[in-house]
């Protein structure tokens, strides 16, 4: 490097001026070169920081293994537990407008799942209105239910997670901004713009909002006990500062083209949809990151809540279609738990981590006993046969 230097210098000032002189002067650009690269002394940049290292042996491992055993075990009982006392009725109505008649029958054993105290039994029969497009479904209670209850839409093959359609909104839209039509995002298309207006609210993902309706529960023996649920509070706290009333002319924007069921002459100023108060929109935009997905419908959390033993009555109007992208579609009705609605993967997981644990305890201590078995021999052995120890056989005496 100083070479190197040298003959740059010599070829910058000419052959004259390389004598002793400017050789120190190389040596001290040199040595301002290198000690500008030098880290600073300290510990962390000279990594002398103190460290420590577990050592991974049997002794060490099997308490380890016993005190997350000891841990997980029982917090999955607790989950399990708590989660298996979630009481639940889900129907799948998806083929109801093809398999149910105008008469009550028996809905399908493999449609109707439920989930009572003591695994009571429960019947459940549907009928379908052509001219309404009306499905009333009908259930047993078997027992009073108390506690919150919870009314969920369930779809299944549904890919909200695809990265187009996940993208498909305009931001600037949602947050109450009347976007001009040439400003429209263009991840939108092609649900940006029809008959020369604005699509709002534009996009994949509100264009395929769920539209289905379902009723309140009616108790067909007495009406006084009948079950309603409100929409208001179903949407994350969140959620409700983002969405914006829209700011729109009338005369300029259209309703998205699967929305005609519920706007099929368009907008007008008195039913303009307002995004800012409808939660169930809300929980749509909120895709979901699995094929198979609930979002909640509506909710009944009065204090003293009760759900009377009987029979009671659901009425879904069927406007969303499944059967075009091989899904399903259903409506559940639950209760909840301070873990959550009624679903065993958390406590299964708790369970199988802490009986893994157990069980590779179990090895590594079968292991330990046995390997010491074998020192021990070995160590007697070489007692009896009367030869000196050798540097292994020090180690086990030591450690005997």
């Amino acid at each position: 490097m100083l070479t190197s230097l040298r003959n740059r210098f010599k070829r910058q000032f000419g052959d004259g001026g390389a004598d002793e002189d400017d050789d120190e002067e190389l040596r001290d650009r040199v040595a301002r070169k290198l000690h500008s690269r030098r880290p600073p002394n300290t510990a962390f940049r000279q990594q002398r920081l103190k460290s420590w290292q577990p050592v991974l042996t049997a002794r060490v491992v099997i308490p380890l293994l016993l005190l997350v055993a000891v841990i997980f075990i029982p917090i999955g009982i607790g989950i399990f537990y708590t989660t298996y006392s979630v009481q639940l009725v889900q129907v799948d109505y998806s083929n109801c407008d093809s398999i149910a008649t105008s008469t009550m029958s028996d809905i399908p054993n493999k449609k109707y799942k439920h989930y009572f105290k003591g695994n009571k039994k429960s019947v459940a029969q549907w009928s379908y209105d052509s001219s309404t497009s009306v499905c009333t479904i009908q259930f047993e209670v078997p027992e009073d239910i108390s506690g919150n209850l919870f009314l969920y839409y369930k779809l299944t093959n549904f890919y909200q997670n695809h990265r187009k359609y996940v993208e498909s909104y305009d931001w600037q839209q949602l947050r109450g901004h009347a976007v001009a039509y040439d400003d429209i995002s263009s991840k939108c298309n092609p649900m940006s713009h029809r008959d020369n207006k604005i699509i709002y609210p534009a996009g994949l993902v509100a264009n395929s909002l769920f539209n289905d309706t379902f009723s309140n529960l009616v108790n067909t023996e007495d009406e006084s006990n009948n079950m309603n649920f409100t929409d208001i509070g179903i949407a994350w706290k969140s959620d409700l500062s983002i969405y914006k009333k829209s700011q729109y002319n009338v005369s300029d924007i259209v309703p998205p083209i699967n929305w005609i069921e519920r706007y099929p002459d368009g907008y007008t100023e008195d039913d303009l949809e307002d995004i800012s108060t409808d939660e169930h929109f809300m929980n749509w935009m909120k895709t979901a990151a699995l094929p198979s997905f609930m979002k909640l419908y509506g909710k009944n959390t009065n204090k003293g809540n009760k759900l009377i033993k009987g029979t009671y009555q659901i009425e879904v109007t069927m406007w969303y279609p499944v059967t075009i992208f091989g899904g399903t579609k259903s409506v559940i009705i639950t209760t909840s738990s301070v873990v959550g609605g009624r679903h065993m993967g958390l406590g299964i997981c708790y369970l199988v981590s802490g009986g893994l644990s157990i069980l590779f305890m179990m090895v590594f201590l079968v292991k330990q006993l046995v390997s010491r078995n074998k020192r021990e021999h070995a160590f007697l052995d070489s007692l009896n046969d009367g030869h000196p120890l050798s540097g292994d056989s020090v180690a086990i005496r030591q450690v005997l």
